[in-house]
């Protein structure tokens, strides 16, 4: 009789990848995603299929799979209009080393800006957004004493390299509320 030959021992288990965080609202600041007058959003340049929508709508912005993307080219021009004035204070975009934002031009108040012409707006801020951004979930504090009576924001966004991919949150401070009573907006 022919002795059994010894069980192998089962294979480790599999390191589970490393996950980065869902974004969550910064201690103190509120998502201004309910107070974006969404019939005004406009984005130059995104692709059909990976809309604007996808980067900052609830829900949407948080699946992976669901992006804005640029159609022809490295840049993206977004139009994002509030319902009532808010604070910027900080911004979260997220997306692919490799594809992501690289340079971020924010424009504060600004109407009918095209690629034609936004080169004739100075910026309120330009941002340089770093692995970390894109990847860890790093907010992006803006400077603060530009961006305290928002009624409209774009932002002109650049990959140097390749198409752009990106989902984007904003945020603000609680104090936005301390004055008056807000129409929650969306």
């Amino acid at each position: 009789m022919a002795a059994a030959a010894p069980a192998a021992a089962p294979a480790p288990a599999a390191a589970p990848a490393p996950t980065v965080p869902a974004p969550q609202v910064p201690r103190g600041q509120v998502d201004l995603v309910d107070f974006i007058d969404w019939s005004g959003v406009e984005c130059l340049n995104q692709d059909s299929s990976h809309t604007v929508v996808n980067a900052l709508k609830q829900g949407y912005r948080d699946d992976e799979g669901l992006y804005l993307a640029s159609d022809s080219d490295e840049q993206l021009l977004i139009y994002i209009p509030f319902m009532q004035v808010v604070k910027l204070h900080s911004a979260l975009f997220k997306g692919p080393e490799e594809e992501g934002p690289k340079t971020i031009k924010l424009f504060s108040n600004k109407e009918h800006m095209g690629f034609s012409n936004v080169n004739d707006y100075p910026p309120s801020d330009s941002l340089n957004l770093s692995s970390d951004h894109l990847v860890e979930n790093k907010l992006v504090q803006l400077k603060y004493v530009k961006f305290q009576n928002v009624r409209r924001y774009a932002f002109l966004s650049d990959t140097q390299e390749c198409a752009v991919h990106v989902q984007a949150c904003l945020f603000s401070c609680n104090d936005l509320f301390s004055s008056f009573q807000p129409n929650y907006i969306c």
